[in-house]
């Protein structure tokens, strides 16, 4: 278990979704997160105390989030000293990054000297093994995406969290960095070699009896030419009987190809229901997450309307609006399969 509470890592980020995993640390852990602190050149917020590595410290918190994405997750040379700075403080340090903290010697060599620990949550578990596609007990369900960092991890989150307030068992399978720090347990399916990808998801949701409900995170998207790999692998190896699709309104490329439109929200369900069957025949799709960030409440609400209408399903955005009617879509789904 990584020590909190945590001081959340912004750096000298200028890039909303580049912070993601601080962000989604402050949204959905608020009680471990003691303060964010920020380069004098960074124009983004959390909107928690700025604090210095020191300040923080003295605060309670134990352990520095570099809660930062960026192209290839590498470590540049003002983290890595901000890393050294926060180390000298007394702090652990966690990160998500590509770029390993313990593959650096002199990290290392720092950490040792003040009796503390660094923490490389993209690592992935030893002893993987490739996926079988043999059918196993259990409710499962996965959600996908028309692109990357559309909302897939607040979707399965905010799903978790309304089948919890029903009374009814459910768990939260994370399958990346913010999503490990949030539930301290998964697997970094973009850091696992591609053979293991569906073996990997297999290992985070086995076979279970209880009646509960498995929520897998969903990664990347299978219209993204640089991670299709490991959504398709996670389809397979989840094998969901239940699909949420997950987009974001009015976002004009996908993440990272200024060229590249996003996917038509139906092209792209039936591409996910086409791979799905490989090793889950029937899966469906209960309901549409839509990430409205970008628009008014009243807005909103019509994009969501209009969404319901075209596609028919129930369509919110979890953030503002909840997902009780996508829950009730997957509840009835689920007494008309155990009916039949």
């Amino acid at each position: 278990m990584i020590p909190s509470p945590y001081l959340l890592y912004l750096g000298s980020s200028t890039d909303e979704l580049s912070v993601k995993t601080s962000r989604g640390i402050a949204v959905w852990r608020p009680e471990v997160a003691v303060g964010e602190y920020r380069n004098p050149d960074c124009t983004v917020t959390l909107g928690l105390e700025h604090l210095d590595f020191a300040e923080a410290y003295a605060r309670g918190a134990r352990t520095l989030v570099l809660g930062v994405a960026n192209a290839g997750g590498i470590m540049g040379p003002s983290a890595k000293a901000d890393v050294l700075a926060a180390l000298a403080a007394g702090l652990n340090v966690a990160a998500g990054l590509h770029d390993r903290l313990n593959d650096h010697p002199d990290l290392v060599a720092a950490a040792e000297e003040a009796g503390l620990q660094l923490f490389d949550v993209r690592e992935p578990p030893k002893g993987l093994v490739v996926g079988n596609g043999r059918p196993r007990a259990g409710k499962r369900l996965l959600t996908v995406g028309t692109d990357c960092s559309v909302g897939k991890m607040y979707t399965t989150l905010a799903l978790e969290r309304e089948l919890h307030a029903r009374g009814l068992p459910a768990d939260f399978r994370a399958t990346g960095q913010t999503g490990i720090l949030i539930a301290q347990s998964g697997v970094p399916i973009d850091a696992v070699v591609a053979d293991f990808i569906s073996g990997a998801a297999e290992m985070i949701s086995p076979a279970r009896t209880d009646d509960g409900w498995d929520l897998i995170e969903g990664q990347g998207s299978l219209f993204h030419p640089s991670f299709a790999g490991v959504s398709l692998g996670l389809l397979h190896g989840a094998q969901a009987e239940a699909l949420v699709m997950c987009h974001e309104y009015g976002r004009p490329s996908m993440r990272g190809l200024s060229y590249r439109t996003l996917p038509d929200i139906g092209e792209c369900m039936e591409a996910n229901l086409a791979a799905a069957a490989l090793t889950r025949p029937g899966a469906r799709f209960v309901g549409i997450g839509l990430n409205t960030s970008r628009l008014s409440d009243e807005d909103a609400l019509r994009v969501c309307a209009e969404a319901e209408d075209k596609y028919g399903l129930p369509c919110q955005d979890p953030l503002r609006m909840g997902v009780n009617r996508i829950i009730d879509r997957l509840l009835e789904c689920d007494a008309t399969s155990v009916a039949a």
